[in-house]
């Protein structure tokens, strides 16, 4: 059985910025591989070199050596023409389209097959009537661009891409000027194309939780240049997310690949058991708290959770005596009370 060959590859690639006076090195030695069907996402703090790499593997900005193929080919012997059969790219710069409609701006992802001037054929009208369908813009087809919002862009210019209809599609923050449901279905499309209709996808994200959840590779970019490369689980379950992304006051929680801006304390550790929701969303509470989880029950103190059909119950074991509380915020004022140096006054329950 023959293998699969890449649609993009990059071999001992370097990227930066070359001037008359110098040459900045950003990362360099990149070995990558981004094959048919595969939603890729790369992360990485800002200043890492993230617009600089997609734009390099783009063709909008000179690489300082190595070498790049786009489905097989030397991106540097390909004409503009050709590129734009292969590759489509949204970037998140601001779009110039003068007075067009947002229909007249999608339309042109035809042109690198009919020309500027070239007749639409039946098959165009079939993918501009594919791309509007999947990218959601069905509202804003007789809008002018210059009236749309930044993310009612967004989605116009992912629509483009998709009648481009080229088998590399490249995205540089396409989540970053949309709500929150926006995004998550913006990250679901995605995903669902590349599976549909085999085509390769790369993205660069801030979106941690959602790339965590759609992509089936993600490039971890560090500030030194380095970049790893791996299935999101691996990376969370070896601690490449937490040494990235490491900073004082952020704490990365492997069992729930999330970052906590509240660092759990040493001090007051807890062991959480009960219902799977209800533990989820102590956790959370007491970490904002500064205070610490333990993995053992042999804690100082146990708070059990469950839910009933009134709501959640929460028991508080702590030397021997137990409390019941039915509420977060009591839950949290007694545990206060509790380990406090003066622990009059009345507990709530």
């Amino acid at each position: 059985m023959s293998s699969i060959s890449a649609i993009l590859e990059t071999r001992a690639l370097k990227i930066g910025y070359r001037s008359k006076k110098n040459i900045r090195n950003v990362a360099d030695n990149l070995n990558l591989r981004l094959m048919p069907g595969q939603l890729v996402c790369l992360l990485g703090s800002n200043g890492a070199g993230k617009s600089t790499l997609m734009r390099t593997l783009s063709g909008l900005q000179p690489m300082l050596g190595g070498e790049v193929y786009i489905d097989g080919e030397l991106l540097s012997n390909l004409k503009p023409t050709e590129l734009a059969r292969k590759l489509s790219v949204v970037l998140t710069d601001r779009i110039e389209a003068g007075n067009l409609t947002a229909r007249e701006v999608i339309t042109l992802g035809r042109t690198p097959y009919t020309g500027w001037l070239g007749a639409l054929t039946d098959i165009d009208h079939e993918k501009i009537s594919e791309g509007i369908r999947s990218g959601g813009v069905e509202d804003l087809l007789d809008r002018h661009i210059h009236q749309l919002s930044d993310g009612e862009r967004q989605k116009v210019m992912l629509a483009r891409a998709l009648v481009q209809d080229t088998p590399l599609i490249l995205l540089d923050e396409p989540t970053a000027h949309l709500d929150l449901p926006n995004r998550v279905e913006m990250m679901r499309l995605l995903h669902v194309l590349a599976r549909q209709t085999g085509k390769a996808i790369l993205l660069s994200t801030h979106e941690l939780d959602l790339a965590l959840q759609t992509a089936d590779e993600v490039w971890l970019m560090s500030a030194g240049g380095a970049l790893i490369t791996g299935v999101p689980e691996d990376l969370v379950l070896n601690g490449s997310f937490e040494a990235v992304f490491a900073k004082s006051n952020l704490f990365f929680d492997r069992t729930t690949g999330s970052f906590h801006i509240h660092t759990p304390g040493e001090n007051h550790k807890f062991y959480l058991e009960g219902d799977e929701k209800s533990v989820f969303w102590t956790k959370r509470a007491l970490q904002r708290e500064g205070w610490g989880i333990s993995r053992y029950r042999d804690a100082a103190c146990v708070i059990a959770s469950r839910d009933n059909d009134k709501g959640a119950v929460w028991e508080i074991s702590l030397h021997g005596k137990t409390t019941q509380v039915t509420s977060m915020q009591a839950l949290i004022l007694n545990l206060r009370l509790l380990f406090s140096d003066n622990s009059g006054g009345e507990r709530l329950s």
